[in-house]
């Protein structure tokens, strides 16, 4: 998998993703990890970005190591660690070539990270090298943006995003050859002290995954599907579901 360095979105990742809910989103991990009485234990955060939820995840008392694939978004990570005195460790590691030191009981992955692997294949050698990477009966717990999200939100569709500190316009291209997959535009402008603004671009692809392809590739890397929720709930997702957690349990070999 090719990785992007997002060198220019990292500095504004932060102040972009201010709706992410990390502290709560924390907190039902955990609760998820509580539902079927699984010890947390030593985490990985995969695709943690600029490591807020694993800042999270620290503070509520677990050992944590943040993974990323790129560059830009660990320096951010762990800067922004060191100012907080939080301390996580952070690797920078393909997902699809994940390889850890030694195994860890809990795999985390959300903010849509899954939807990054544009092929099918990827997000198989993904779910492949994290269910490796896990011990016996660890739980993998990530979210997906839904299909329904892709076709009816994102396709053709285009937004903006402005703070105290950027404007950004979001344009979704669709891939007509892909139905499932949208190319994101993404324009960052920067005022300056004179007045004038910067501006920097970045280009993202997302892939979204039906509910039967992620228990399929699941089972072939060798989780067993406990459940499928909605976003911050414990509900079957609806029909119009914009995004979905999935749990999964490393199994039996064999």
């Amino acid at each position: 998998m090719m990785q992007e360095s997002y060198y220019d979105f990292a500095r504004f990742y932060d102040s972009l993703m201010e709706d992410a809910r990390y502290s709560e989103r924390a907190d039902y991990l955990l609760s998820l990890c509580q539902r079927f009485h699984h010890d947390a234990g030593v985490c990985l955060d995969l695709a943690c970005g600029t490591g807020s939820l694993t800042r999270e995840l620290c503070r509520r008392g677990l050992s944590v190591l943040g993974v990323d694939g790129s560059v830009d978004m660990l320096a951010e990570a762990s800067r922004l660690a060191f100012e907080e005195e939080t301390p996580v460790s952070f690797a920078c590691q393909d997902m699809c070539e994940l390889s850890l030191p030694e195994p860890v009981d809990s795999c985390f992955c959300t903010m849509d990270s899954i939807n990054h692997l544009v092929t099918a294949e990827e997000v198989q050698n993904c779910f492949c090298r994290v269910c490796e990477n896990l011990h016996q009966g660890g739980l993998f717990i990530f979210d997906v943006n839904t299909v329904y999200k892709h076709r009816e939100v994102l396709r053709d569709n285009a937004f903006t995003i402005e703070n105290d500190n950027v404007f950004c316009a979001w344009q979704n291209v669709p891939d007509e050859n892909h139905p499932n997959t949208v190319e994101i535009l993404l324009d960052f402008f920067e005022e300056q002290e004179n007045g004038s603004y910067l501006r920097y671009s970045e280009r993202i692809i997302e892939t979204a995954y039906s509910d039967e392809e992620l228990r399929a590739m699941l089972k072939k890397a060798g989780f067993e599907v406990l459940a499928a929720y909605g976003d911050f709930s414990f509900d079957t997702p609806a029909p119009d579901e914009q995004r979905v957690v999935y749990v999964g349990r490393k199994g039996q070999k064999g």
